[in-house]
């Protein structure tokens, strides 16, 4: 949970926060709004870069990783690995600049390079790390990268023979060191520290790839085609309108424009096809008259008929209704109609 921090003044005359960069110093300002009460946080770039970082999509948990180093170099955080195996980092001097009412004990592992405080792990001084650390004197370590060979001495040295001499123990470890280094390496004397085979077991922490903004979802799209097209955009009533004033010579008057094109809105939301209403808006352009009209040519476009009115399911050469006569035969004059 996030927590109100004071900013002394002599914040912006610090040697340590002005050889950083500027975003490294609000990264190194921002974050002391998250650590705990006794300055810890965790040490997860990406996890930072989203507390403090959420709107600035060109800030990237890599430029975040890099800050991290900057203030890192500078002695602005400690960086270090807790008891239970994970990454943290912590402030320093968080107590010389942030004054706490009652703070809360911490829940994360203290760091072990600096002065001891409690461990949120242990609830108490570190024993954890202790545990791990302890190595019974004269023990060889669990799964050694050196295989037990002619050369490994006894774990218990036998009865009859006595304890080696200073000169057996120097050729021993000359014979060690010229095992580790190679054969094109030359033996070397060492003035009796020991050799460590194995490499450190915290590996470098480095970032593969670039990191970008925006979704890293692609879409790789259908893999069968189906023969089918993409519906094509309704046409919107600023649309008509547009193609209307674009044919016009001068623009026309924004109360006219605005008649116009809530009467379009109108009748699209009525479900009039949008080429009756280019029509009619076509016939306005050729003949400007009042914008109430525009419903008049619309339904002149849809409706217009060359000769007289057909009804619905006659035959297109009958001719229109006539009114009743007496004719002679009636049976030949109206044979289609009876």
């Amino acid at each position: 949970m996030s927590r109100i921090r004071p900013v002394k003044p002599e914040t912006w005359t610090s040697d340590t926060l002005n050889a950083v960069s500027i975003p490294a110093m609000v990264t190194f300002l921002a974050m002391t709004n998250h650590a705990d009460d006794h300055g810890r946080h965790k040490d997860n770039a990406a996890i930072a870069c989203g507390l403090i970082w959420p709107m600035r999509g060109e800030i990237t948990p890599v430029h975040v990783e890099d800050h991290l180093q900057q203030l890192e170099a500078e002695g602005g955080i400690c960086r270090y690995t807790g008891c239970d195996g994970k990454r943290y980092f912590h402030y320093p001097n968080w107590f010389k600049h942030q004054k706490i009412d009652k703070p809360s004990l911490s829940r994360l592992p203290a760091c072990p390079h600096h002065a001891p405080e409690r461990c949120g792990t242990c609830k108490g001084p570190c024993t954890r790390r202790e545990e791990l650390s302890a190595t019974p004197s004269g023990a060889i370590p669990e799964a050694s990268p050196n295989p037990r060979g002619v050369l490994d001495l006894p774990s218990q040295p036998s009865p009859a023979h006595s304890a080696p001499t200073t000169e057996q123990a120097a050729a021993v470890q000359d014979t060690l060191v010229t095992i580790d280094a190679g054969p094109a390496q030359k033996p070397s004397k060492t003035a009796g520290q020991k050799v460590f085979a194995e490499g450190s077991p915290t590996p470098p922490r480095t970032l593969g790839e670039g990191s970008a903004p925006g979704s890293r979802i692609l879409d790789p799209g259908s893999s069968f085609p189906t023969g089918r097209t993409a519906p094509d955009a309704p046409v919107s009533a600023n649309q008509l309108i547009g193609e209307y004033v674009a044919a016009c010579g001068e623009r026309p008057p924004n109360d006219v424009i605005g008649h116009l094109g809530r009467t379009v809105k109108n009748l699209l939301a009525e479900g009039i096809g949008p080429e009756h209403i280019r029509a009619g808006l076509q016939n306005f352009a050729a003949n400007p008259k009042h914008p109430s009209v525009l419903t008049s040519m619309v339904n002149e476009a849809m409706n217009s008929r060359s000769a007289g009115l057909a009804r619905p399911g006659f035959r297109p050469n009958v001719p229109a209704h006539q009114a009743w006569t007496n004719p002679v035969n009636a049976v030949a004059a109206y044979a289609e109609e009876l």
